[in-house]
Protein backbone atom coordinates (compact mmCIF):
# COMPACT_ATOMS: atom_id res chain seq x y z
CA UNK A 1 0.00 0.00 0.00
CA UNK A 2 1.01 3.56 -0.62
CA UNK A 3 1.87 5.19 2.67
CA UNK A 4 2.72 8.91 2.78
CA UNK A 5 5.94 9.65 0.97
CA UNK A 6 6.28 6.24 -0.72
CA UNK A 7 6.51 5.81 -4.50
CA UNK A 8 3.01 4.28 -4.73
CA UNK A 9 1.20 7.62 -4.91
CA UNK A 10 0.56 10.08 -7.72
CA UNK A 11 3.41 12.15 -9.12
CA UNK A 12 1.48 15.29 -10.00
CA UNK A 13 -0.81 17.63 -8.10
CA UNK A 14 -3.13 17.77 -11.12
CA UNK A 15 -3.89 14.06 -10.79
CA UNK A 16 -4.88 14.59 -7.15
CA UNK A 17 -7.18 17.48 -8.07
CA UNK A 18 -8.72 15.55 -10.97
CA UNK A 19 -9.23 12.49 -8.76
CA UNK A 20 -11.11 14.46 -6.12
CA UNK A 21 -13.03 16.28 -8.85
CA UNK A 22 -14.08 12.99 -10.45
CA UNK A 23 -15.21 11.73 -7.04
CA UNK A 24 -17.28 14.88 -6.44
CA UNK A 25 -19.12 14.73 -9.78
CA UNK A 26 -21.80 12.11 -9.22
CA UNK A 27 -25.53 11.60 -8.96
CA UNK A 28 -25.85 14.64 -6.71
CA UNK A 29 -24.91 16.90 -9.61
CA UNK A 30 -27.23 15.18 -12.07
CA UNK A 31 -30.45 14.54 -10.20
CA UNK A 32 -30.37 16.79 -7.16
CA UNK A 33 -28.55 20.14 -7.38
CA UNK A 34 -30.52 21.77 -10.19
CA UNK A 35 -33.85 20.67 -8.80
CA UNK A 36 -32.97 21.89 -5.30
CA UNK A 37 -31.88 25.23 -6.74
CA UNK A 38 -35.22 25.75 -8.44
CA UNK A 39 -37.21 24.48 -5.47
CA UNK A 40 -35.50 26.45 -2.69
CA UNK A 41 -35.06 29.98 -3.96
CA UNK A 42 -32.93 29.99 -7.11
CA UNK A 43 -30.00 32.40 -6.84
CA UNK A 44 -30.33 32.71 -3.05
CA UNK A 45 -29.98 28.93 -2.73
CA UNK A 46 -26.91 28.88 -5.03
CA UNK A 47 -25.20 31.60 -2.98
CA UNK A 48 -25.93 29.73 0.26
CA UNK A 49 -24.72 26.47 -1.24
CA UNK A 50 -21.44 28.06 -2.36
CA UNK A 51 -20.88 29.58 1.09
CA UNK A 52 -21.55 26.20 2.74
CA UNK A 53 -19.26 24.49 0.24
CA UNK A 54 -16.29 26.77 0.84
CA UNK A 55 -16.68 27.57 4.55
CA UNK A 56 -18.02 24.27 5.94
CA UNK A 57 -17.63 21.31 3.55
CA UNK A 58 -14.20 22.29 2.16
CA UNK A 59 -12.57 22.75 5.61
CA UNK A 60 -13.78 19.27 6.60
CA UNK A 61 -12.42 17.84 3.35
CA UNK A 62 -9.07 19.53 4.05
CA UNK A 63 -9.14 17.83 7.47
CA UNK A 64 -9.68 14.44 5.78
CA UNK A 65 -6.78 15.03 3.38
CA UNK A 66 -4.54 16.07 6.29
CA UNK A 67 -5.40 12.80 8.05
CA UNK A 68 -4.51 10.86 4.92
CA UNK A 69 -1.23 12.71 4.42
CA UNK A 70 -0.25 11.94 8.00
CA UNK A 71 -1.59 8.43 8.49
CA UNK A 72 -2.02 6.66 5.14
CA UNK A 73 -4.91 5.59 2.91
CA UNK A 74 -6.86 3.44 5.40
CA UNK A 75 -9.33 5.68 7.29
CA UNK A 76 -9.10 3.52 10.42
CA UNK A 77 -5.29 3.30 10.41
CA UNK A 78 -4.87 6.99 9.53
CA UNK A 79 -7.01 8.12 12.44
CA UNK A 80 -5.29 5.68 14.81
CA UNK A 81 -1.86 7.02 13.86
CA UNK A 82 -3.02 10.62 14.23
CA UNK A 83 -4.49 9.87 17.65
CA UNK A 84 -1.29 8.14 18.73
CA UNK A 85 0.72 11.15 17.59
CA UNK A 86 -1.47 13.45 19.66
CA UNK A 87 -1.77 11.06 22.64
CA UNK A 88 -5.53 10.75 22.19
CA UNK A 89 -7.87 7.78 22.62
CA UNK A 90 -7.94 5.24 19.82
CA UNK A 91 -11.71 5.20 20.18
CA UNK A 92 -11.75 7.86 17.48
CA UNK A 93 -10.89 5.14 14.96
CA UNK A 94 -14.62 4.34 14.97
CA UNK A 95 -15.00 7.46 12.83
CA UNK A 96 -12.94 5.79 10.11
CA UNK A 97 -14.95 2.58 10.38
CA UNK A 98 -18.21 4.57 10.18
CA UNK A 99 -16.93 6.36 7.07
CA UNK A 100 -16.21 3.02 5.40
CA UNK A 101 -19.63 1.65 6.39
CA UNK A 102 -21.24 4.74 4.89
CA UNK A 103 -19.27 4.20 1.70
CA UNK A 104 -20.43 0.58 1.40
CA UNK A 105 -24.07 1.59 1.85
CA UNK A 106 -23.74 4.33 -0.78
CA UNK A 107 -22.07 1.93 -3.21
CA UNK A 108 -24.91 -0.56 -2.79
CA UNK A 109 -27.40 1.78 -4.45
CA UNK A 110 -24.95 3.75 -6.60
CA UNK A 111 -24.14 0.68 -8.68
CA UNK A 112 -27.86 -0.07 -9.12
CA UNK A 113 -28.57 3.41 -10.49
CA UNK A 114 -25.41 3.30 -12.63
CA UNK A 115 -26.63 0.00 -14.07
CA UNK A 116 -29.92 1.65 -14.96
CA UNK A 117 -27.96 4.39 -16.72
CA UNK A 118 -25.98 1.88 -18.79
CA UNK A 119 -29.19 0.08 -19.77
CA UNK A 120 -30.92 3.34 -20.69
CA UNK A 121 -27.98 4.39 -22.86
CA UNK A 122 -28.76 1.28 -24.91
CA UNK A 123 -32.50 2.04 -24.93
CA UNK A 124 -31.87 5.57 -26.17
CA UNK A 125 -29.48 4.39 -28.87
CA UNK A 126 -32.09 1.86 -30.07
CA UNK A 127 -34.79 4.55 -30.27
CA UNK A 128 -37.05 2.89 -27.68
CA UNK A 129 -38.45 6.26 -26.56
CA UNK A 130 -38.74 7.88 -29.99
CA UNK A 131 -42.05 9.84 -30.13
CA UNK A 132 -43.23 7.94 -27.01
CA UNK A 133 -45.92 9.32 -24.71
CA UNK A 134 -45.03 10.15 -21.11
CA UNK A 135 -47.22 7.31 -19.82
CA UNK A 136 -45.39 4.83 -22.05
CA UNK A 137 -41.99 5.99 -20.78
CA UNK A 138 -43.16 5.68 -17.17
CA UNK A 139 -44.54 2.21 -17.85
CA UNK A 140 -41.24 1.18 -19.45
CA UNK A 141 -39.37 2.19 -16.29
CA UNK A 142 -41.81 0.24 -14.10
CA UNK A 143 -41.42 -2.82 -16.31
CA UNK A 144 -37.64 -2.46 -16.17
CA UNK A 145 -37.74 -2.36 -12.35
CA UNK A 146 -39.90 -5.50 -12.39
CA UNK A 147 -37.13 -7.45 -14.21
CA UNK A 148 -34.51 -8.12 -11.53
CA UNK A 149 -32.22 -10.21 -13.72
CA UNK A 150 -31.76 -7.42 -16.24
CA UNK A 151 -30.88 -5.01 -13.43
CA UNK A 152 -28.50 -7.50 -11.83
CA UNK A 153 -26.71 -7.94 -15.16
CA UNK A 154 -26.06 -4.22 -15.63
CA UNK A 155 -25.13 -3.46 -12.00
CA UNK A 156 -22.79 -6.46 -11.92
CA UNK A 157 -21.09 -5.20 -15.07
CA UNK A 158 -20.69 -1.74 -13.57
CA UNK A 159 -19.37 -3.14 -10.28
CA UNK A 160 -16.89 -5.29 -12.19
CA UNK A 161 -15.51 -2.19 -13.94
CA UNK A 162 -15.35 -0.28 -10.64
CA UNK A 163 -13.55 -3.09 -8.82
CA UNK A 164 -11.24 -3.57 -11.80
CA UNK A 165 -10.10 0.04 -11.64
CA UNK A 166 -9.44 -0.30 -7.90
CA UNK A 167 -7.52 -3.56 -8.42
CA UNK A 168 -5.23 -1.90 -10.97
CA UNK A 169 -3.93 0.31 -8.18
CA UNK A 170 -3.28 3.96 -7.51
CA UNK A 171 -1.45 4.95 -10.70
CA UNK A 172 -2.60 2.47 -13.35
CA UNK A 173 -6.18 2.40 -12.03
CA UNK A 174 -7.31 5.49 -10.15
CA UNK A 175 -4.83 7.88 -11.74
CA UNK A 176 -5.39 6.71 -15.31
CA UNK A 177 -9.17 6.71 -14.84
CA UNK A 178 -9.43 10.35 -13.82
CA UNK A 179 -7.32 11.55 -16.75
CA UNK A 180 -9.79 9.73 -19.01
CA UNK A 181 -13.07 10.46 -17.22
CA UNK A 182 -12.78 14.18 -16.48
CA UNK A 183 -12.06 15.31 -20.08
CA UNK A 184 -14.83 13.02 -21.34
CA UNK A 185 -17.28 14.45 -18.79
CA UNK A 186 -16.45 18.00 -19.83
CA UNK A 187 -16.76 17.19 -23.55
CA UNK A 188 -20.11 15.45 -23.12
CA UNK A 189 -21.46 18.20 -20.89
CA UNK A 190 -20.43 20.81 -23.45
CA UNK A 191 -22.28 18.86 -26.15
CA UNK A 192 -25.42 18.57 -24.01
CA UNK A 193 -25.37 22.24 -23.01
CA UNK A 194 -25.17 23.20 -26.70
CA UNK A 195 -28.01 20.79 -27.42
CA UNK A 196 -30.04 22.47 -24.69
CA UNK A 197 -29.39 25.89 -26.22
CA UNK A 198 -30.38 24.62 -29.68
CA UNK A 199 -33.50 22.60 -28.84
CA UNK A 200 -34.44 23.44 -25.26
CA UNK A 201 -36.22 26.24 -23.43
CA UNK A 202 -33.39 28.34 -22.01
CA UNK A 203 -35.67 31.18 -20.88
CA UNK A 204 -37.64 28.86 -18.56
CA UNK A 205 -34.38 27.31 -17.35
CA UNK A 206 -32.93 30.73 -16.52
CA UNK A 207 -36.04 31.65 -14.54
CA UNK A 208 -36.00 28.32 -12.72
CA UNK A 209 -32.30 28.22 -11.83
CA UNK A 210 -31.05 31.77 -11.54
CA UNK A 211 -33.89 34.09 -10.61
CA UNK A 212 -33.76 34.94 -6.92
CA UNK A 213 -37.06 34.14 -5.20
CA UNK A 214 -36.63 35.03 -1.56
CA UNK A 215 -40.21 33.92 -0.83
CA UNK A 216 -39.03 30.32 -1.49
CA UNK A 217 -35.89 30.71 0.61
CA UNK A 218 -36.06 29.81 4.31
CA UNK A 219 -33.99 28.31 7.09
CA UNK A 220 -34.89 24.91 5.63
CA UNK A 221 -33.34 26.03 2.33
CA UNK A 222 -30.08 26.84 4.12
CA UNK A 223 -30.00 23.40 5.75
CA UNK A 224 -30.70 21.72 2.40
CA UNK A 225 -27.85 23.72 0.84
CA UNK A 226 -25.48 22.61 3.61
CA UNK A 227 -26.50 18.97 3.31
CA UNK A 228 -25.99 19.01 -0.43
CA UNK A 229 -22.60 20.73 -0.08
CA UNK A 230 -21.39 17.90 2.16
CA UNK A 231 -22.90 15.25 -0.11
CA UNK A 232 -21.58 16.55 -3.41
CA UNK A 233 -18.02 17.21 -2.21
CA UNK A 234 -17.79 13.62 -0.98
CA UNK A 235 -17.17 14.42 2.67
CA UNK A 236 -17.72 11.57 5.12
CA UNK A 237 -16.76 8.44 3.17
CA UNK A 238 -12.98 8.52 3.62
CA UNK A 239 -12.18 9.55 0.05
CA UNK A 240 -10.23 12.58 1.22
CA UNK A 241 -8.14 10.37 3.52
CA UNK A 242 -7.21 7.84 0.82
CA UNK A 243 -6.63 10.38 -1.93
CA UNK A 244 -4.71 12.60 0.47
CA UNK A 245 -2.35 9.69 1.20
CA UNK A 246 -1.75 9.21 -2.53
CA UNK A 247 -1.15 12.91 -3.23
CA UNK A 248 2.40 14.14 -4.00
CA UNK A 249 4.49 15.44 -1.13
CA UNK A 250 4.06 19.03 0.02
CA UNK A 251 1.18 19.95 -2.27
CA UNK A 252 -0.90 23.04 -1.34
CA UNK A 253 -3.75 21.01 0.11
CA UNK A 254 -6.19 23.83 0.81
CA UNK A 255 -5.81 25.46 -2.59
CA UNK A 256 -6.28 22.08 -4.25
CA UNK A 257 -9.52 21.47 -2.34
CA UNK A 258 -10.78 24.93 -3.28
CA UNK A 259 -10.10 24.13 -6.93
CA UNK A 260 -12.14 20.94 -6.56
CA UNK A 261 -15.02 22.90 -4.97
CA UNK A 262 -15.03 25.39 -7.84
CA UNK A 263 -14.95 22.58 -10.41
CA UNK A 264 -17.79 20.75 -8.66
CA UNK A 265 -19.98 23.89 -8.60
CA UNK A 266 -19.34 24.62 -12.29
CA UNK A 267 -20.19 21.02 -13.25
CA UNK A 268 -23.42 21.16 -11.21
CA UNK A 269 -24.51 24.38 -12.95
CA UNK A 270 -23.59 23.00 -16.38
CA UNK A 271 -25.62 19.87 -15.61
CA UNK A 272 -28.61 22.09 -14.87
CA UNK A 273 -28.11 23.94 -18.17
CA UNK A 274 -27.95 20.59 -19.95
CA UNK A 275 -30.95 18.91 -18.29
CA UNK A 276 -33.66 21.47 -17.61
CA UNK A 277 -33.90 23.16 -21.04
CA UNK A 278 -34.87 19.74 -22.39
CA UNK A 279 -37.37 19.20 -19.59
CA UNK A 280 -39.03 22.60 -20.00
CA UNK A 281 -39.11 22.32 -23.80
CA UNK A 282 -41.55 19.43 -23.33
CA UNK A 283 -43.64 21.22 -20.67
CA UNK A 284 -42.62 18.72 -17.96
CA UNK A 285 -42.70 19.67 -14.31
CA UNK A 286 -39.13 19.54 -12.92
CA UNK A 287 -38.46 16.94 -10.26
CA UNK A 288 -35.51 15.13 -8.71
CA UNK A 289 -34.34 11.56 -8.30
CA UNK A 290 -35.04 8.58 -10.58
CA UNK A 291 -38.18 10.24 -11.92
CA UNK A 292 -36.08 12.95 -13.55
CA UNK A 293 -33.39 10.68 -14.99
CA UNK A 294 -35.43 7.70 -16.14
CA UNK A 295 -38.88 9.09 -16.97
CA UNK A 296 -38.80 12.84 -17.64
CA UNK A 297 -35.52 12.95 -19.59
CA UNK A 298 -36.10 9.86 -21.80
CA UNK A 299 -39.53 11.26 -22.71
CA UNK A 300 -38.03 14.69 -23.42
CA UNK A 301 -35.14 13.37 -25.52
CA UNK A 302 -37.46 11.02 -27.39
CA UNK A 303 -39.61 13.92 -28.58
CA UNK A 304 -36.85 16.25 -29.78
CA UNK A 305 -34.74 16.30 -32.93
CA UNK A 306 -31.59 14.19 -32.61
CA UNK A 307 -32.84 13.23 -29.15
CA UNK A 308 -31.65 9.64 -29.44
CA UNK A 309 -28.05 10.79 -29.82
CA UNK A 310 -28.28 13.39 -27.05
CA UNK A 311 -30.02 10.92 -24.74
CA UNK A 312 -27.37 8.27 -25.36
CA UNK A 313 -24.63 10.79 -24.59
CA UNK A 314 -26.42 11.84 -21.40
CA UNK A 315 -26.72 8.32 -19.99
CA UNK A 316 -23.11 7.49 -20.89
CA UNK A 317 -22.16 10.72 -19.10
CA UNK A 318 -24.18 9.61 -16.09
CA UNK A 319 -22.47 6.20 -15.95
CA UNK A 320 -19.02 7.81 -16.18
CA UNK A 321 -19.87 10.34 -13.46
CA UNK A 322 -21.03 7.59 -11.12
CA UNK A 323 -17.94 5.52 -11.98
CA UNK A 324 -15.63 8.28 -10.74
CA UNK A 325 -17.60 8.52 -7.50
CA UNK A 326 -17.90 4.76 -7.04
CA UNK A 327 -14.15 4.19 -7.41
CA UNK A 328 -13.48 7.01 -4.93
CA UNK A 329 -15.92 5.54 -2.40
CA UNK A 330 -14.65 1.99 -2.81
CA UNK A 331 -10.94 2.79 -2.48
CA UNK A 332 -10.96 3.73 1.26
CA UNK A 333 -12.87 0.56 2.13
CA UNK A 334 -10.42 -1.58 0.16
CA UNK A 335 -7.48 0.24 1.78
CA UNK A 336 -8.96 -0.46 5.23
CA UNK A 337 -9.40 -4.18 4.49
CA UNK A 338 -5.85 -4.36 3.08
CA UNK A 339 -4.42 -2.78 6.22
CA UNK A 340 -6.49 -4.58 8.84
CA UNK A 341 -6.51 -8.07 7.29
CA UNK A 342 -3.14 -7.85 5.48
CA UNK A 343 -4.79 -8.89 2.19
CA UNK A 344 -3.49 -8.13 -1.28
CA UNK A 345 -5.36 -5.45 -3.22
CA UNK A 346 -7.12 -8.01 -5.45
CA UNK A 347 -8.43 -10.03 -2.50
CA UNK A 348 -9.57 -6.94 -0.62
CA UNK A 349 -11.38 -5.57 -3.68
CA UNK A 350 -13.04 -8.96 -4.22
CA UNK A 351 -14.33 -9.05 -0.61
CA UNK A 352 -15.63 -5.49 -0.68
CA UNK A 353 -17.17 -6.02 -4.12
CA UNK A 354 -18.96 -9.16 -2.95
CA UNK A 355 -20.46 -7.35 0.05
CA UNK A 356 -21.61 -4.44 -2.11
CA UNK A 357 -23.07 -6.82 -4.71
CA UNK A 358 -25.11 -8.68 -2.08
CA UNK A 359 -26.44 -5.42 -0.68
CA UNK A 360 -27.35 -4.26 -4.17
CA UNK A 361 -29.42 -7.42 -4.61
CA UNK A 362 -31.49 -6.33 -1.61
CA UNK A 363 -31.98 -2.92 -3.26
CA UNK A 364 -33.18 -4.54 -6.50
CA UNK A 365 -35.49 -6.96 -4.69
CA UNK A 366 -37.15 -4.04 -2.88
CA UNK A 367 -38.58 -2.86 -6.22
CA UNK A 368 -40.39 -6.13 -6.93
CA UNK A 369 -44.16 -6.31 -6.50
CA UNK A 370 -45.90 -8.57 -4.03
CA UNK A 371 -45.22 -9.10 -0.32
CA UNK A 372 -41.71 -8.20 0.70
CA UNK A 373 -39.48 -6.88 3.41
CA UNK A 374 -40.33 -3.48 4.87
CA UNK A 375 -37.38 -1.13 5.45
CA UNK A 376 -38.46 1.33 8.15
CA UNK A 377 -41.98 1.12 6.78
CA UNK A 378 -40.79 1.58 3.19
CA UNK A 379 -40.47 -1.04 0.45
CA UNK A 380 -38.03 1.13 -1.52
CA UNK A 381 -34.63 0.34 0.00
CA UNK A 382 -32.86 2.72 -2.41
CA UNK A 383 -34.79 5.69 -1.03
CA UNK A 384 -34.10 4.58 2.54
CA UNK A 385 -30.34 4.20 1.95
CA UNK A 386 -30.17 7.51 0.11
CA UNK A 387 -31.93 9.30 2.98
CA UNK A 388 -29.97 7.59 5.78
CA UNK A 389 -26.56 8.19 4.21
CA UNK A 390 -27.21 11.75 3.00
CA UNK A 391 -29.11 13.02 6.06
CA UNK A 392 -27.55 11.05 8.93
CA UNK A 393 -24.31 9.16 8.26
CA UNK A 394 -22.45 11.63 6.04
CA UNK A 395 -23.15 14.63 8.32
CA UNK A 396 -22.31 12.54 11.39
CA UNK A 397 -18.92 11.46 10.02
CA UNK A 398 -18.24 15.05 8.91
CA UNK A 399 -19.11 16.33 12.40
CA UNK A 400 -16.89 13.79 14.16
CA UNK A 401 -14.03 14.49 11.74
CA UNK A 402 -14.27 18.24 12.44
CA UNK A 403 -14.27 17.62 16.19
CA UNK A 404 -11.32 15.20 16.00
CA UNK A 405 -9.07 17.31 13.79
CA UNK A 406 -10.18 20.67 15.15
CA UNK A 407 -10.15 19.90 18.87
CA UNK A 408 -8.22 16.71 19.61
CA UNK A 409 -5.18 16.61 17.32
CA UNK A 410 -2.06 18.62 18.06
CA UNK A 411 -1.78 21.81 15.95
CA UNK A 412 1.86 20.98 15.21
CA UNK A 413 0.81 17.85 13.29
CA UNK A 414 -1.74 19.79 11.28
CA UNK A 415 0.62 22.67 10.52
CA UNK A 416 3.25 20.25 9.24
CA UNK A 417 0.85 18.84 6.65
CA UNK A 418 -0.36 22.33 5.68
CA UNK A 419 3.13 23.80 5.42
CA UNK A 420 2.41 25.23 1.96
CA UNK A 421 -0.43 27.38 3.31
CA UNK A 422 0.00 30.74 5.02
CA UNK A 423 -0.29 31.19 8.77
CA UNK A 424 -3.39 33.34 8.22
CA UNK A 425 -5.09 30.63 6.22
CA UNK A 426 -4.16 27.97 8.77
CA UNK A 427 -5.71 30.03 11.56
CA UNK A 428 -8.86 30.68 9.52
CA UNK A 429 -9.15 26.99 8.63
CA UNK A 430 -8.84 25.87 12.26
CA UNK A 431 -11.39 28.48 13.33
CA UNK A 432 -13.90 27.24 10.74
CA UNK A 433 -13.18 23.60 11.63
CA UNK A 434 -13.48 24.15 15.39
CA UNK A 435 -16.45 26.50 15.62
CA UNK A 436 -18.40 27.04 12.40
CA UNK A 437 -18.44 23.57 10.82
CA UNK A 438 -19.40 21.56 13.96
CA UNK A 439 -22.18 23.97 14.88
CA UNK A 440 -23.64 24.05 11.37
CA UNK A 441 -23.42 20.27 10.87
CA UNK A 442 -24.92 19.56 14.31
CA UNK A 443 -27.80 21.86 13.39
CA UNK A 444 -28.27 19.93 10.16
CA UNK A 445 -28.42 16.60 12.02
CA UNK A 446 -30.76 17.82 14.78
CA UNK A 447 -33.11 19.92 12.64
CA UNK A 448 -35.42 17.01 11.65
CA UNK A 449 -36.17 16.43 15.34
CA UNK A 450 -37.81 19.85 15.58
CA UNK A 451 -39.80 19.82 12.34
Amino acid sequence: MAEPGTPGGWRHRTTFVLALSASAVGLGNLWRFSYLTGEYGGGAFVITYVLCLFFIAAPVMVAEVVLGRYGGPSPVAAIRRACDGSLRSRGWTLVGALACLTGVLILSFYIVVAGWGMAYAGFMQEGVFSAARAAEVGMHFEQFLAEPMQQVYWQSLFLLVTAGVVVLGVRRGLGALVWLVVPLLLAMLAFLVKYGFDYGDMAATRNFLFSTRLVDFSSQSALVALGHALFTLGVGVGTGISYGAYAPQRIPIARSIMAVAVFDTVIALLAGLAIFPIVFANNIEPNAGPGLLFISLPYAFGNLMQGELAGTVFFVLMALAVLGSAVAVMEPVVAMVMRLARFERFTAALIVGAIVWLLSLAVVSSFQSGPGVQWFGNRNLLGVLDAVTARVLLPLVALLTALLVGWRLRPEILRLELARESALFFSLWRFLLRYIAPLAIALLILAPLFT
